[in-house]
C-alpha cells in the first residue's frame, strides 16, 4: 500500500493506523502550498485523486481508497489482531464510528476557518469558541479512560492528529487535564513516534 500524505495533515492519523497495524506500506510526500499540488516525485497530484486532498491510500491491486474516516477504518480491518477497530456487527463498532463522525465533522472541519488566512478574526474567534465545546467533551469522555474505546483505537489516532493542530495556532489544552494525559499517552506509543518521525515531525 501507499499513503500519500502531507506533512502533519490529517494523513498523519493513517499514517499512525499503518504502523499500528504492523502492515507494509510506503508513502509519499503532497505539496498542498502550491498549485497545482503536486508529489514529491513531481507527479501532479490530482492525476492521482482527482478531490485533490489527503489522504489517499493505493491499495496493492491499484484501488484508490480516499476520506480519512474511511480509509482509517480499511487499514485497521486488514489487521484484526491488533483490535483498532472492532467487529462488524458489534455494537460496539458503532460507537467508534460514532467518534470518527464526531472527529470529522465537529473537530476536524472546526479547524477549517483558522486555518484559511482570508477568514476574519472574528470569525476565527468564534470557530475556537465552538471547537472549545467540543475538546471539553472529548476530555469529559476520557475522564477516568485511557484510550476514547477500551482500548487504543482508530479514533485516538484521528482525533490525536486533529488536537496537535492546536500547537500550530497557540491555543494550550491546559483547561483539559484528562485530554493533556491522553495526548501524552498516544504520543508515547511507538507506533505514533513512527509515524511522526517519518513525516519529520516533532
Amino acid at each position: 500500500m501507499k499513503l500519500y500524505f502531507s506533512r502533519g495533515s490529517c494523513a498523519l492519523a493513517v499514517h499512525i493506523a499503518l504502523a499500528e497495524a504492523g502492515l507494509k506500506y510506503e508513502t509519499e510526500e503532497v505539496d498542498l502550498r502550491v498549485t497545482p499540488h503536486k508529489t514529491a516525485s513531481g507527479r501532479l497530484y490530482t492525476e492521482i485523486n482527482p478531490k485533490g486532498y489527503v489522504p489517499t491510500l493505493v491499495l496493492d491491486n491499484s484501488e484508490l481508497l480516499t476520506e480519512g474516516q474511511v480509509v482509517l477504518q480499511y487499514v485497521a480491518d486488514q489487521a484484526p489482531q491488533k483490535a483498532l477497530i472492532p467487529k462488524a456487527g458489534e455494537f460496539a463498532r458503532y460507537r467508534l464510528q460514532e467518534w470518527l463522525a464526531f472527529i470529522s465533522t465537529e473537530v476536524h472541519k472546526g479547524f477549517a476557518p483558522l486555518w484559511n488566512p482570508a477568514t476574519p478574526q472574528e470569525q476565527k474567534d468564534a470557530a475556537w469558541e465552538r471547537l472549545t465545546t467540543r475538546i471539553a467533551h472529548a476530555n469529559e469522555a476520557l475522564n477516568g479512560k485511557e484510550y476514547l474505546m477500551e482500548n487504543f483505537s482508530v479514533a485516538d489516532a484521528y482525533l490525536f492528529t486533529c488536537l496537535r493542530w492546536t500547537g500550530f495556532f497557540k491555543k494550550p489544552l491546559t483547561a483539559y487535564p484528562h485530554l493533556l494525559a491522553w495526548m501524552e499517552r498516544v504520543a508515547a506509543r511507538p507506533a505514533v513516534k513512527q509515524a511522526m518521525q517519518e513525516e519529520g515531525l516533532r
